[in-house]
Parts: structure tokens; C-alpha cells; sequence
């Protein structure tokens, strides 16, 4: 099972539009047997005590070197190119599509004992 941080737009657009998206994505990766990561689900953190916008992105960005995939979902934002670099500064796979990520998790290799 591989763990998956999905990267998407937040605060451009319609906020409450751009979490329904990382939901329904991570709803995908379980479906594809793996473990998503879904940072904008904070948004309900937020909402019951609201915390400065830096918390959040050190956050996110605290949580990517544990990854094991990072997927960039469509969109404009800053904050998930961040955590694109991020990424790729600690050598995770960045993919930025459904077909890309499927492409990864089947031909990766698994070494057993």
C-alpha cells in the first residue's frame, strides 16, 4: 500500500468546490487499494478554530517527505506547486495525472524476501 499525498488548489476558486475534489480523488486512491493523504480536509480543522494559513502549509509540508507519491490534481495554485518542489527535493514521484499514477503504481517493483 503506498501513500499518497494529493497537491490541489485551496483558497483559488470556490474553497468548499476545491475540497470536494480531494475528497472524491482520495476516495479514488482507496479505491485503488492505497493510503491518500488529503491535507485539504484541514478546512474542517479550520473551521472550528481558525489557525494562520502559514500552520497549514507547514503542515502539508512537514507531511511530504513521508510520502511515497505525490499527485498533483489540476488547477492554479501556489501552494501545491510548493509541495510539488517539496517533492521533488526529496526525490518522491510526482505524477500529475490518473493515468501517470496507475502507470507508477503498476510497474513499481516489489521486492519480497
Amino acid at each position: 500500500m503506498k501513500i499518497i499525498y494529493l497537491a490541489s488548489p485551496y483558497t483559488i476558486g470556490d474553497v468548499a468546490a476545491n475540497v470536494a475534489v480531494q475528497i472524491d480523488a482520495a476516495h479514488k486512491i482507496l479505491d485503488l487499494g492505497h493510503c491518500p493523504v488529503a491535507p485539504l480536509l484541514s478546512h474542517f480543522l479550520h473551521i472550528q478554530r481558525q489557525r494562520p494559513y502559514q500552520d497549514w502549509v507547514n503542515m502539508d509540508l512537514a507531511l511530504i517527505p513521508r510520502m511515497d507519491i505525490v499527485l498533483r490534481l489540476p488547477g492554479e495554485s501556489r501552494g501545491a506547486d510548493k509541495e510539488v518542489q517539496t517533492a521533488q527535493k526529496f526525490n518522491i514521484p510526482v505524477v500529475f495525472s490518473w493515468e501517470e499514477l496507475t502507470d507508477l503504481l503498476n510497474h513499481q517493483i516489489v521486492i519480497t524476501d
